[in-house]
Order: C-alpha cells, then sequence, then structure tokens
C-alpha cells in the first residue's frame, strides 16, 4: 500500500478536513450517553434539578447552612448568596467553574445536614445518632433545637454527624443534597414537573442537535471519501494504462492479458473500496475507541476492567481472524486472474470449441477455475461470518457484565443508574470501533494484495524506451530501411531467432520475406517498428537508428499491417481513419479503392457508415486484412509493413491488390512478408530465411538458380509452367 501513497499527496488536506469531521462526529456521538445520563440521573431522578446549588434559598435556610459552616464557609456563602429586596430570600450569583465547584465542596456537607436535622426520619433512616461527643443521646434532635442551643453544645454534636456523614458514599451524599434543593424549590412555590418537563425537552432538543451534526458529518465524510478515492483510483487507472500502452512485447509476455485486465480493474477497485471504507472506519475507529475510554475512565473507573476484557477478546480475535484469512486474500486474486483468463480464451476460441466438439473439455476447466475460486471465497466469508457471531456475542456478554456488576454499585449507593446507561453506551461505542477495525481487516488484506499488484505495473520498466536524445533524421533519404549485422534473441531464450542479417531496401524498393515455418519472417520485421529491440547489431530507417527515434516520429514514418488483423468497434471509417484522422472521405475511399474493400463496403446499406463489432467479429477473414491495409496506406507513410497480410485473399484480390498498390504507391517502400510465392513472385528482393539465417537474396530468378531453399518452397507451391515463367 506504502508504494501507492503518492497518489494520495495532492488529497492531503481533504483527509485533514475529513479527519476533522471525524472528530467532530465522534465528539457529538461520545456526548450523546452522557446526556441520556443525565436525562435519567438529572431529568427523571432528579426532577430535573441538575446541581446541589439551589439558584434561589429562603433567608431562614441560608441562616441555618451557616450553622454547619466554618468561618471561610460562611464567607464564600455570603458572597456567593445575596438577599433580594423585593423578597425573602437569596439569590446565587454567576459564578465561574472553579468557583461553583469550591462552593459545591463547601456547601455539600452542610445542605444534607439541614435536610436531615428539618426530616428526622431521614436522620433515623440512614442510621445516624445525634448524640452528644460525650455519649449523651439526645433525643429526636431537630433543626429547631439546633438554632437555639449554645454553639458550645452545638458543635460537638455536628461534628459527631459530620464525621458520620463523611462514612456515607458520594452518591448517596448528592441525592440528598438534591433533596435539599427540591425542597428548597417546593418551599418557594416552584412547580418541579414543570422545571423536570422544561429539562427533558431542552436535554433532548441537545442530543437531537448532535445526532444532526454528526449526520451531517457523517454525510460530509461519505462525500469526501467517495471522491478522493474515485479520483484517485481514475489516477491509478490512468498510470496503469499509460504504463501498459508503453509495454512491449517482452512486457505482455510477463504479465498475461487477463491479469493486466484484472489488475486494472478489480484490483483498483478493491483500492478505491479501501479508501472509501477506511476513511471512514480506520481513521473514525481509533477517535470513537480512545474517546470512549477516555469518557469510560470519567464516569466509573471501577469498571474499567471490564472495558479491558472486551478490548483484549476482540484484539485476540482480530489477530487469529487475520492470520487465519490472509494468505487465503493472497491467492484470491492470482484465482481471478486464472478464471479471467480462462473465460477470455474461450470466448475468443469458442469457434474452435465448438468445431472440436470440446465443449465438455472446456467447461471442465472452466469449472475448476470456478471452483477453485468459490472454494476460497466461501473460506475467507466463513471466517468473516464466524467473527460477526462472536463479536455480537462479546458485545452482548460485556452489557449483561455492567449490568450485573454496576446493579452491585448501584445497590450500594456508589453509582447512579444514568452512569451506569452512559458506562453500557461507552463500552458499545468501544466495541463498535473494534468491530469496524475488524471488518477492515476483510478489506485491508485484499486490498493490500490488490495494491502491490498494481505497483508490480507501475514499476515495471518497460524494455523497450525514449531515447534521452532523440536524433531527427535528415530530409534528403526517404523511406530506407537498412538492417546492419542484427541478430536478435528473445528474452531468456537460449539460442538465438535471428543472426546476422544485413540487407537494405530503399525508397520504392518492394523487399519480400519468405521461409519456412518459425524461420523468423515476422521477427525480423517487428524490428522495424521496435516491438523487440535487437540484441546485436542495428535497425535503421532512413540512416538513423530506430532506437533513436522518438517513438512517434518513427511510427509516423510506417504503415505497418499485422499478421493478425484487428479491428476496433466503430465504423468502416473509424477504423480506415485510425492512423490519420483528418483524412477526407475521398482519400477514406481511394485507400479503400487500393486494398480492394471498397466493393464490399458499398454493397452495406450504411456503406463507410456500417458498425464493426469488436474485433471485427462480423466481416470475414479477407474484408477484415483488406480493411487493415487500407488503415496502413490511409497514414500516408513512407514504409509499408506487410506481415503475411494476404493469406486470407484469393489470388484474384491478391493480384489486383498488389497491382494498385505498385501503381498508387511507387514511392513507398514495401516490406512484405509472405508465405505464398505467387503473392512475392515480381518483388524487386527476396529475402530468403531459413533457421534465423540469411539463406539467399535476389530476384525470383536468381533464387531459383543460386538458392536451394527457396527452390523447394517454389516447387511445392507453383505448377511447372508458372516456374518456367
Amino acid at each position: 500500500m506504502r508504494k501507492l501513497a503518492r497518489y494520495l499527496k495532492g488529497s492531503v488536506w481533504v483527509i485533514v478536513l475529513v479527519l476533522a469531521l471525524l472528530c467532530l462526529q465522534a465528539a457529538c456521538d461520545l456526548a450523546l450517553p452522557g446526556y441520556t445520563s443525565r436525562i435519567v440521573t438529572e431529568g427523571i431522578q432528579q426532577k430535573g434539578v441538575e446541581s446541589i446549588l439551589p439558584e434561589r434559598m429562603r433567608a431562614q435556610t441560608f441562616e441555618d447552612l451557616k450553622l454547619f459552616l466554618d468561618e471561610e464557609g460562611t464567607a464564600l456563602l455570603e458572597e456567593s448568596y445575596l438577599p433580594q429586596a423585593d423578597a425573602d430570600e437569596y439569590r446565587l450569583e454567576k459564578l465561574s467553574g472553579q468557583e461553583r465547584q469550591e462552593l459545591s465542596e463547601r456547601l455539600g456537607t452542610a445542605e444534607v445536614l439541614v435536610y436531615l436535622f428539618s426530616n428526622p426520619e431521614a436522620l433515623a433512616g440512614m442510621g445516624m445518632s445525634s448524640a452528644a461527643s460525650d455519649g449523651t443521646a439526645v433525643p429526636q434532635l431537630s433543626l429547631e433545637m439546633l438554632r437555639h442551643l449554645p454553639a458550645l453544645l452545638r458543635r460537638p454534636m455536628i461534628e459527631k454527624i459530620q464525621e458520620q456523614v463523611a462514612q456515607i458514599p458520594d452518591s448517596i451524599l448528592t441525592q440528598t443534597g438534591i433533596a435539599f434543593v427540591q425542597n428548597e424549590y417546593e418551599q418557594l412555590g416552584e412547580d418541579l414537573a414543570k422545571r423536570q418537563t422544561a429539562f427533558l425537552l431542552g436535554t433532548g432538543a441537545r442530543m437531537l442537535g448532535l445526532a444532526l451534526v454528526a449526520m451531517l458529518c457523517t454525510i460530509l465524510v461519505s462525500f469526501l471519501a467517495s471522491r478522493l478515492a474515485a479520483g484517485t483510483a481514475y489516477k491509478i487507472r490512468s498510470d496503469v494504462y499509460r504504463k501498459v500502452m508503453s509495454f512491449g512485447s517482452q512486457e505482455f509476455h510477463e504479465f498475461s492479458t487477463a491479469s493486466l485486465i484484472t489488475r486494472s480493474t478489480n484490483d483498483i477497485q478493491q483500492v478505491q473500496m479501501l479508501l472509501v471504507m477506511g476513511l471512514r472506519m480506520v481513521l473514525y475507529a481509533p477517535i470513537l475507541g480512545i474517546g470512549g475510554i477516555l469518557k469510560v475512565m470519567g464516569t466509573n473507573s471501577s469498571m474499567s476492567w471490564i472495558i479491558a476484557l472486551a478490548v483484549g477478546l476482540l484484539l485476540l480475535l482480530i489477530l487469529v481472524l487475520f492470520a487465519v484469512a490472509m494468505p487465503r486474500f493472497t491467492k484470491l486474486q492470482s484465482l481471478i486472474d486464472r478464471l479471467n483468463l480462462v473465460t477470455r480464451e474461450q470466448l475468443t476460441g469458442v469457434m474452435v470449441t465448438r468445431a472440436f466438439s470440446a465443449e465438455k473439455h472446456e467447461e471442465e476447466r472452466f469449472e475448476k477455475a470456478n471452483l477453485d475460486l468459490t472454494r476460497t471465497n466461501l473460506f475467507v466469508n466463513r471466517c468473516m461470518t464466524f467473527m460477526m457471531p462472536v463479536m455480537m456475542l462479546i458485545m452482548n456478554g460485556i452489557s449483561v457484565l455492567i449490568v450485573y456488576t454496576g446493579a452491585h454499585a448501584v445497590d450500594a449507593g456508589t453509582l447512579q443508574v444514568g452512569d451506569m446507561m452512559a458506562f453500557i453506551q461507552y463500552a458499545m461505542q468501544i466495541i463498535m470501533s473494534f468491530l469496524m477495525i475488524a471488518l477492515m481487516s476483510i478489506i485491508i488484506p485484499r486490498a493490500n494484495v490488490a495494491a502491490n499488484r498494481i505497483a508490480q505495473v507501475l514499476e515495471k520498466e518497460a524494455a523497450i524506451r525514449e531515447p534521452e536524445n532523440p536524433v531527427t533524421p535528415p530530409g534528403d533519404v526517404h523511406g530506407e530501411v537498412s538492417f546492419e549485422h542484427v541478430s536478435f534473441a528473445y528474452p531468456d531464450a537460449g539460442e538465438n531467432v535471428l543472426t546476422d542479417i544485413s540487407f537494405t531496401a530503399h525508397q520504392g524498393e518492394t523487399v519480400a520475406i519468405i521461409g519456412s515455418t518459425g524461420s523468423g519472417k515476422s521477427t525480423l520485421i517487428n524490428l522495424i517498428p521496435r516491438l523487440y529491440d535487437v540484441t546485436q547489431g542495428s535497425v535503421k530507417v532512413d540512416g538513423v537508428d530506430v532506437r533513436d527515434y522518438r517513438k512517434a516520429d518513427l511510427c509516423a514514418k510506417l504503415g505497418y499491417v499485422p499478421q493478425k488483423s484487428i479491428l476496433f468497434s466503430g465504423t468502416i471509417a473509424s477504423n480506415i481513419r485510425y492512423g490519420n484522422k483528418n483524412a477526407s472521405d475521398e482519400e477514406m475511399q481511394l485507400v479503400a479503392q487500393i486494398a480492394q474493400a471498397q466493393e464490399f463496403i458499398e454493397e452495406k446499406d450504411s456503406g463507410y457508415d456500417s458498425r464493426i463489432a469488436q474485433g471485427g467479429t462480423n466481416v470475414s477473414g479477407g474484408q477484415k486484412q483488406r480493411l487493415s491495409i487500407a488503415r496502413a496506406i490511409a497514414s500516408d507513410p513512407e514504409i509499408l509493413i506487410f506481415d503475411d497480410s494476404f493469406s486470407a485473399l484469393d489470388f484474384k484480390t491478391d493480384a489486383a491488390l498488389r497491382r494498385a498498390l505498385h501503381e498508387h504507391t511507387r514511392d513507398v517502400t514495401t516490406i512484405i512478408v509472405a508465405q505464398r510465392i505467387s503473392t512475392i513472385l515480381h518483388a524487386d528482393r527476396i529475402l530468403v530465411l531459413d533457421e534465423g539465417k540469411l539463406a539467399g537474396t535476389g530476384t525470383h530468378k536468381d533464387l531459383m538458380e543460386s538458392c536451394e531453399v527457396y527452390r523447394q518452397i517454389a516447387v511445392s507451391q507453383l505448377s511447372g509452367e508458372e516456374l518456367a515463367g
């Protein structure tokens, strides 16, 4: 994957923006459990009272609080609450968070004591005694009695009760303080039901707002991730295409066509999917998980071991699945290649298959490739299918464990019900973050394999490269082809295919190449357009080594008709104009006439606008060859190369085509590879190849006298009259 990271350099700002949006989304998601806790604790249990600090209190309550405060506490109370001129009450001033925290710590115990002494039943219900420090019991001690007791008697009693209050759990003290505030509001005539409703609606509205912000972040992240992934895939696909188009025959032997198709489509799709899901999950999972852990630590650290247990189990599960499934992901891509290869071969050769009644054999080949791919896919999918139930089991088990442990804490008064609910939600968010990572463990290995396969193509250096210092040929030479002591061997081959070939084809000459099958005829002419580079010697066009040409400049001089005629989907006109987009209708008709294609074109209903199917499957082999020849002539080349391009033509059409070529392309150098002697009988020069070596050169008459190899070929093809003529 690192090898493809360079494609993301221009999109760093998008990734930063996505990261910021994910942080905002995580903040919203992590805030929701806190609001749920507040709804349960403050909204339902506390009837909308949020703090133990009352916003308003009666003057008598203000004085009672002083009974249980020291001098510093009393001073802080008097600074924080100011008397109201129009009512017998005190109101809380606006305080900072730190000031409110300090006031709560000072006032909390005093509020509890005021509430307990105002409610003797609550005092007794909490198991506390109002006995003095010397053990003397004071039955039914009330707040009214404390007000009138001398300070010397009151202080020991209060200190004794304060010691007992200090042993009460904080959550119970907080709830008692809330009860104090509720009682105070009721005494002031405030409607607690209305306060509760307002709190629930306000908190619910804030939760809805957070959910909407999180949803908006999700939409924006999905949009940005999709655009980034699609743009990156476009760049990779374009580079792969350009790289493949720069490959020569040597590289195509290394990468099969089926494999290159898979790498350009399926593999890039895997990388694109990883980018989309990665930006959405891989970045979000750690943010949510770490944030959830921090929230849990702040909620109730006594149950943090449950989260640690869940995380440990999830990591163990992910590692096991990763170790088991990873090797299969590597195998999966090669199996897709294999299936594509078999399918492509069968579709291309369907007529041959039917001709030899080999459908059963091909079905077995396809079934084997398909079954191998299916089995591997099933194994991977079963591993992932096994993962989901185990994940859900862990998630539900953790929920039960939290409820079980939390229930005991609630019963002991060390945990609020709302906090337990928030803890469960945080735990689920943490588990969900690991679930995202687990889901990515399905995509990452496969995408990693795909990325490596793509990188192999992009990093492959083409054997045939553009020259660093291209040479421009002199303007006084046109159409000259020269082979100087050329030898060639295919990569990794043990011996030469061509050995020490030398000849020169001058402008306007027709040079024919003939020889037995495998003698190197096609290889020889493939060296001219640099489909291969020579092993030794040099091939020159117009006096310049073809390796010193820009490829575009070299191709502009050549008109090449391959051994296997290939047409592209489109129209007859678009195929003829393939080498010359600016060819006029008159020029197109002329080259069609030269190639003996005009007759069958005009017979079609749409003429030159008739559709050509992919690969030219809706025209015959001879028609395909003639259109290929017309395409080569239309490019107005200096050199025409025919690689056994007349084999599908009948003798009459062959003769007419060669006659038309001779009339209309007198200044064009023509190099013809042929199997039939009749095609090259009147060539200016014939080269005879035998086992990669030049066995003879000359005219037909000369070779019949001097070259035994040529004479044997001629005798096998021509009648006595033709030989004599």
